[in-house]
């Protein structure tokens, strides 16, 4: 998560500032505005939501319906803002995730594809590797498990390894046995992002910036005074009044999901419920350290996996995240608020199941967000010669995390559309959780495959 500090003060700031300049995210910050004034009005598809499984989403419709029109429409100024502009930039293999289930398929599906896309595109990218280190004896059936769910999910390369081999390729990591996942790598994926909508242009397609959803309903007339007009029968209003007219939407919203599900109608679950994930940086003295990724061995009686080490294509290195609830859908400081976002959370039963079933964690993540010797602590498990003087508070992200009513996490893809004439007309992309990031080329082509079976393209 995350490419926009949040929260960083005096020198530490100044740093954080100057090492995000050289490390590229400036350099495609600004291709990333789009037209948003093209005349077009007519839409055979609007995809709306300009981050990865979006603009993959239309770029794979535009490709394969060449003579059809398709537009994106994004209600910031600028693509990739937001959860795409905000993560950790992993390219997973696909070791944790139920064997069969859409997020082990499209894992491992859309790591290949991503790294062919990027060596297609010229992309930088890092095959840096992964090790998930066990620390603890009452760790390792945890992770010989892990392995066989690896294998089982056709994940390549993996192995387990000893101590002494941990060393060979971390030499300051320390750890009982680890498994090793040579594939796994890293890339910045904003600069993914602005390529599939450069795709998408040339392709034919237009992306809207600047146009914030704020209602959908079917049109009783022709936009154009005629029969013709007819064959877009839904508008599109932005808040700003601007409308768009469309035969079909898909609806890729991330933080904002369940709401556009509610404007068109559809179903409010699951809910998105927002937590925000601060990471550490390394100071770049002390980045000799980690060379790939390092992660913990997750505990199936926590929500969330724990705090990792993670380089980074600019050669920093990024310590976390934790996970703490956000008082804002897309608030990246500590003190951002929205009074229709915390009632929206705290309002909804389902975040106190959550918080009863884990009280303790959340307790223990919100103390650790408050004190960076805590962070330190859980990082000297692995590395014990990282010090508080070696670390920076650094970037944060916003996950949109999908729950139902009784407190349960939505751990895999959630696609749906709706009755009535709006909601036949849609297709939602609920939840996209991590690794959707990695996944986007895979989920791309299932939305493509399902709007062609369901809007009969």
């Amino acid at each position: 998560m995350g490419t926009l500090l949040a929260r960083a003060g005096g020198g530490a700031w100044a740093w954080a500032w100057a090492w995000r300049r050289a490390g590229g995210g400036e350099r495609v910050a600004a291709a990333g505005r789009r037209l948003s004034s093209s005349p077009r009005s007519t839409l055979d598809v609007a995809v709306i939501g300009g981050g990865l499984v979006g603009l993959a989403s239309a770029r794979a419709l535009v490709l394969r319906h060449p003579s059809l029109v398709f537009g994106v429409l994004e209600k910031e100024e600028e693509l990739a803002r937001h959860q795409s502009g905000h993560n950790s930039g992993v390219i997973h293999s696909g070791i944790y995730y139920t064997p069969g289930s859409l997020k082990a398929k499209l894992c491992v599906e859309g790591a290949a594809l991503c790294y062919k896309y990027c060596d297609e595109k010229g992309i930088p990218y890092k095959l840096c590797g992964k090790l998930i280190v066990a620390v603890e004896h009452e760790e390792i059936p945890r992770l010989k498990a892990l392995h066989e769910r690896g294998l089982q999910n056709g994940v390549r390369g993996l192995k387990l390894i000893t101590a002494k081999e941990i060393q060979a390729k971390e030499p300051y990591c320390r750890g009982l046995m680890a498994l090793d996942s040579p594939y796994t790598g890293i890339v910045n994926y904003r600069q993914v992002a602005l390529s599939y909508a450069k795709d998408f242009e040339a392709a034919g397609g237009t992306v809207f910036t600047d146009f914030e959803v704020e209602g959908m309903e079917m049109t009783k007339e022709s936009p154009t005074g005629s029969k013709e007009g007819m064959k877009y029968p839904v508008v599109v209003r932005s808040s700003k009044g601007k409308e768009i007219h469309c035969r079909h939407i898909v609806s890729c919203a991330g933080l904002y999901s369940d709401r556009l599900s509610q404007i068109s109608g559809c179903s409010s679950e699951p809910r998105i419920v927002p937590f925000r994930g601060d990471y550490l940086v390394l100071k770049p003295e002390k980045s000799y350290l980690v060379r790939g990724n390092i992660y913990p061995v997750p505990d199936p009686r926590f929500p969330f996996l724990g705090i990792h080490f993670t380089p980074r294509m600019d050669g920093s290195v990024w310590l976390g995240p934790n996970a703490v609830l956000a008082f804002k859908r897309e608030g990246y400081k500590f003190y951002d608020f929205s009074f229709r976002d915390f009632i929206d959370a705290t309002a909804y039963s389902g975040l106190w199941k959550l918080v009863c079933k884990n009280l303790s964690y959340g307790v223990g993540e919100m103390y650790r967000a408050c004190f960076l010797k805590a962070q330190v602590k859980q990082l000297q498990k692995f590395i014990p010669e990282v010090t508080i003087d070696d670390i920076l508070r650094g970037p944060s992200g916003v996950r949109a995390q999908a729950l139902d009513s009784n407190g349960n996490l939505i751990d895999d893809f959630v696609f749906d559309g709706g009755t009535g004439d709006i909601g036949g007309r849609i297709l939602h992309v609920r939840n996209a959780p991590s690794p959707a990031a990695t996944s986007s080329l895979a989920i791309a082509n299932m939305i493509a495959d399902e709007v062609e079976r369901r809007f009969e393209l």
